[in-house]
């Protein structure tokens, strides 16, 4: 049996008079999810849903996901305010029918288990113990059901050292978490804007890039700055056997940033 999870992040969301973009790119994201053959049980938006956490950005993004025609679930990121995120989709399918920013969704071959690692006035994540609990309390329902794991910041260094430095605090704990449970088949998140995949705690951290603009591959000390690389999400694909990760294009162009 075969099933799969489109995984999309960071589409900041914002309002006023420079909103089109982001609104446009994550439009055209999901748009190219309905065209793959077959669609996705679901799809995964790993935080920085909207860029300053108000509700009339909340309700612009109801505006772009509110017709999308199959199950889209819904993560917090350190842009967003939980409370108005909850304000604006608590009770409905797209924080599973949830009124809390941590949740589970059960499909026929899989579970989603999201959680919510925002901190408020920080840029940086954090699960606490209450939540690290829930999440091993989750896992071990369905034992031999595959989970992916939703939460916005990395648990693990990625390379970029600025962003390393607003990584999830307890990584180390969520790791002894996921390796009690040999049925975590992956850990998605965002925050990096850039496609990243590491092993972790027995399974596979898999980073969406933006919907919107892509980090640059800043490896020494300094901002990453934004670059206009070519926008993508992540497609996680249950074969029948095993679970593999495509990374699917949207925009296919981009401003030359080398040559010799």
């Amino acid at each position: 049996m075969t099933f799969s999870v489109a995984h999309l992040s960071d589409p900041h969301i914002s309002t006023g008079p420079l909103a089109g973009s982001p609104a446009l790119a994550l439009s055209r994201a999901l748009g190219r999810v309905l065209t793959l053959d077959p669609k996705p049980d679901c799809v995964v938006i790993t935080g920085d849903l909207v860029d300053l956490g108000r509700p009339e950005e909340y309700t612009a993004l109801r505006e772009v996901i509110g017709r999308f025609p199959l199950p889209l679930h819904l993560v917090a990121g350190n842009h967003d305010d939980p409370g108005q995120l909850l304000k604006a989709f608590g009770g409905t399918g797209f924080l599973g029918g949830t009124e809390q920013t941590r949740y589970r969704v059960d499909y026929s071959g899989f579970s989603l288990v999201v959680m919510d690692s925002n901190v408020p006035g920080s840029g940086g994540g954090d699960l606490g113990q209450e939540q690290l609990d829930w999440l091993d309390q989750e896992l071990a329902r369905r034992p031999d059901t595959p989970a992916l794991v939703c939460l916005h910041h990395p648990p693990i260094p990625v390379g970029i050292p600025f962003l390393d430095g607003m990584r999830l605090a307890d990584g180390d704990a969520l790791a002894e978490v996921v390796a009690r449970h040999r049925n975590v088949a992956r850990v998605l998140v965002g925050h990096i804007h850039r496609p990243i995949t590491a092993a972790f705690a027995g399974s596979t951290l898999a980073v969406a890039p933006s919907t919107h603009l892509q980090s640059g591959l800043a490896m020494r000390d300094g901002l990453p700055n934004y670059v206009p690389e070519p926008t993508s999400f992540l497609l996680h694909l249950h074969t029948g056997t095993d679970w593999v990760t495509h990374v699917v294009p949207v925009s296919h162009a981009a401003a030359p940033v080398a040559g010799f």
